[in-house]
């Protein structure tokens, strides 16, 4: 089979490669679609991944397809069923399980390889976090599902309540994914971001204001002017992962208000912030990193019901031999959001 195998630091091949065996609790799929993403880029520009990749390995992780072979212990897929497959599945025995933090399991399996004709999907995955696409879903919009599980236990980490304000900092896919559910959520959205490309998508999708960052001299004054009494937003996101941002997403919150940093700075990353306002304004510094079984599945009953489209976050498709140039020009911050690859 054709596949895109990762060799280190933007080292990437097309290559010919056997169709993965099976155990008998593993499943094969056919990939129909495997989306680019951020962590993508990130892991192609350092070569590897601490936790999810090591190379040489086949790289990426957000995919749907169709079932091409059932080891004999599955049971509840057969071939030619449609699916989407996340890319983990948790323990469900370390002590983070039991306590209903399965994103934090000791022993979290991560699972690659959705840039090639075929993906082999381990037992535990098969188990927890492989599941069936209905037919009035399409490819790509199915393979939205793990990105959209972590944004929506994100959001759900916030409190974010009907009539809040919410700003959201970075408008890549992952942020105007929150734009949307915090819109279906009766928010009001500020969207913050410098390319005018994601500023025009964020307001087509529902923002209510928008901040380039490139026209203002001061951010968090910007945003403050634009809320109640220059109070603050009740709730701020950051999805860019730097030092700076944080920064502002801790000081654009009113009293009370509280923070995701949802973006991950680099390992090693410093950041400021005033202890004094924290403690007397009683703001929420919170983190939300990855998904749960429990939000795979409401990721797809999302998609569903029409309140998260592919062609909102998808900017174009691409054959598997493309993907080398297409993570070069995404490397250039062009700008665009997803590209669906077709094997």
């Amino acid at each position: 089979m054709t596949a895109a195998v990762l060799y280190g630091k933007e080292d990437l091949k097309i290559e010919q490669v056997p169709i993965p065996s099976l155990l008998p609790d593993e499943v094969l799929v056919r990939v129909r679609s495997a989306l680019t993403c951020g962590t993508d880029l990130k892991v192609y520009r350092q070569g590897y991944h601490a936790k999810m990749i090591v190379p040489p390995a086949i790289f990426g992780h957000e995919l749907s397809g169709v079932v091409e072979q059932a080891g004999e212990e599955v049971r509840h897929f057969r071939k030619g069923m449609r699916v989407v497959a996340a890319n983990s599945a948790p323990c469900l025995e370390c002590r983070y399980c039991r306590r209903n933090q399965a994103n934090l399991c000791e022993r979290l399996l991560f699972n690659n390889g959705a840039y090639a004709e075929f993906i082999r999907i381990p037992g535990p995955i098969v188990r927890q976090n492989l599941l069936e696409v209905p037919d009035h879903i399409d490819f790509s919009d199915a393979a939205l599902v793990e990105p959209l599980a972590c944004v929506l236990r994100g959001l759900e980490e916030t409190g974010l309540q009907a009539g809040d304000t919410f700003s959201i900092i970075g408008l890549g896919p992952v942020g105007l994914m929150f734009i949307r559910l915090a819109k279906l959520r009766g928010a009001r959205v500020i969207a913050i971001g410098k390319r005018q490309s994601q500023l025009t998508v964020a307001q087509r999708i529902g923002a209510d204001e928008i901040v380039n960052i490139s026209q203002v001299d001061d951010v968090v004054q910007e945003v403050r002017r634009l809320t109640h009494n220059e109070e603050g937003t009740d709730v701020a996101v950051e999805a860019v992962g730097t030092p700076q941002t944080w920064e502002w997403a801790a000081s654009m919150v009113r009293r009370g208000g509280t923070v995701n940093f949802f973006g991950g700075c680099p390992s090693g990353a410093t950041v400021r912030l005033d202890t004094s306002r924290l403690h007397y304004s009683e703001i929420t510094l919170k983190a939300s990193f990855h998904h749960t079984p429990a939000y795979i599945r409401k990721s797809l009953e999302c998609i569903s019901r029409g309140e998260i489209r592919a062609k909102d976050f998808i900017t174009g498709e691409a054959p598997l031999t493309r993907l080398p140039e297409i993570l070069i020009h995404m490397a250039n911050r062009n700008g665009d959001l997803k590209t669906a690859i077709i094997p």
